[in-house]
């Protein structure tokens, strides 16, 4: 306020309190110490995403909040990451995943596995006479994946003629994703020939009628059962190509398929010429076997070379001859024997995984049978 003086001077007076008090310095902001990334070891499939979380923390092992985080692959071609912590997984390998802030490093490792693969198909398949094999080709319209055949693929005799007009309409439009097994009637005309030709390379060696390929994480192998043809028993050429193959294999997983079942609860029942072949599969892991030739459906539980219930070691067979051609009823289950049924044409999914695989009867239009289930590989 104001105050008036004799001499006409005015004297101000302030009583304010001055600049406020800035007090103690606020102080630095503690340094990241360390980064630590959730989960430490992950696994993907390829062609899929995987989301890392990193946390950066003070050497008292304190949360610091808000700290930027860049994000880093040891191996760009087998796992990408962007600047939000999101993986891509892109081939099988293993990629080494850093988060860094701060200058401060945290790791994780990412180890990317092969995607899941769908095979489907079936044996004894097209018969000019019958319907069946149209309404099993219109399952596989709409099912990707590779299309397996497990012989008898064309009725009576496996012609030209027959794989012209009788296959080619039906599951002939699949042809360009099939790989076929060669059955017994195929060998009516010309020692195979036809079939041979028609399905090219695909069908491996005419001479030999088996072969192998890769399906994801599998190795599939595809057995010529025509033992009068191509012999099967032990120490045979097709028996040690085998053994060759499966020795070499780098796969996690084995599949074989072929025409004649080794067991079977059908009218021909169980069919030894196959011993040499369950050995070597069974001695080298294999998890699953796909036939035919018995005109009807059925799993088994894993079995072991002798035909006895083996869970821990044991390969499951499964007959899926509902390609098309008429069907046969079975007789008194054999040991092992878990699902049957031969009123009903389909075919059989196979969803192929890095360590397991799952399976699944089809029915064609107007059925309601179907069979599912899982299995891990030894």
């Amino acid at each position: 306020m104001a105050l008036a003086l004799a001499s006409g001077l005015v004297a101000c007076s302030d009583t304010s309190d001055g600049p406020a008090d800035p007090g103690p310095p606020e102080p630095d902001p503690a340094p990241v110490a360390s980064v630590v990334l959730t989960p430490q070891a992950a696994v993907a499939e390829a062609e899929s995403k995987y989301r890392f979380e990193a946390v950066t923390l003070d050497s008292a092992g304190s949360v610091l909040e808000d700290r930027a985080v860049t994000w880093s692959s040891t191996d760009p071609s087998v796992a990408s990451i962007d600047s939000a912590g999101l993986a891509s997984a892109l081939v099988p390998g293993l990629a080494t995943i850093t988060a860094t802030s701060e200058g401060v490093d945290g790791s994780a490792t990412l180890t990317v596995v092969h995607a899941p693969v769908t095979l489907v198909g079936a044996g004894d398949i097209a018969d000019c006479e019958t319907p069946g094999d149209e309404a099993t080709a219109e399952l596989l319209d709409s099912i990707d994946g590779t299309v397996f055949t497990a012989g008898d693929n064309v009725y009576e005799d496996g012609t030209a003629q027959e794989y012209a007009d009788c296959y080619g309409p039906s599951w002939g439009r699949h042809k360009d994703r099939t790989y076929p097994a060669i059955g017994n009637h195929e060998y009516h005309a010309s020692d195979g020939a036809p079939h041979f030709a028609y399905f090219g390379a695909a069908a491996g060696d005419p001479d030999k009628g088996y072969y192998s390929y890769e399906a994801g994480a599998w190795k599939v192998i595809v057995i010529n059962s025509n033992a009068g043809r191509v012999p099967v028993d032990s120490g045979s050429e097709q028996e040690q190509w085998l053994r060759d193959e499966l020795s070499a294999s780098e796969h996690d997983c084995t599949l074989a398929y072929w025409h004649h079942p080794r067991f079977s609860s059908g009218v021909y029942g169980d069919d030894d010429r196959f011993d040499a072949l369950w050995q070597a599969l069974y001695e080298y892991g294999a998890e699953l076997v796909v036939v035919g030739h018995e005109h009807h459906y059925e799993r088994l539980a894993p079995l072991n070379p002798a035909g006895e219930i083996d869970e821990a070691a044991g390969i499951r067979q499964i007959i899926a001859g509902t390609g098309g051609r008429y069907l046969r009823p079975t007789g008194l289950p054999r040991t092992g024997s878990e699902v049957r049924n031969s009123e009903t044409h389909g075919v059989l999914e196979l969803t192929l995984r890095h360590d397991s695989y799952e399976w699944e009867f089809v029915p064609v239009a107007g059925q309601t049978f179907t069979d599912s289930g899982t299995g891990t590989c030894h």
